[in-house]
């Protein structure tokens, strides 16, 4: 578990702390992404990662090779129901 407040993940950092990923869900907005990652992380999924403030958005979510970022309930029950 890491601090938000006192650790900032910035756009830089994404790269390193997405490696192994296999799934990215990103809430921003109405229209959230659920991506399943092969490789690299697209471009347009890390960019919409970040917040205004151009850090990682909160909150972020880790369960195995899954992130989740941001909040948005039906992308979370979808991610947590197994779908």
């Amino acid at each position: 578990m890491v601090d938000a407040r006192k650790i900032r993940f910035g756009s830089d950092e994404l790269p390193e702390l997405f490696a192994g990923a296999t799934r990215l869900a990103v809430a921003k907005g109405k229209s959230p992404l659920d991506v399943v990652v092969k490789g690299s992380v697209p471009a347009e999924v890390l960019a919409a990662a970040l917040g205004p403030s151009g850090n990682l958005r909160a909150p972020t979510v880790r369960i195995g090779t899954t992130f989740l970022v941001g909040f948005d309930e039906a992308l979370w029950t979808r991610i947590f129901d197994g779908a």
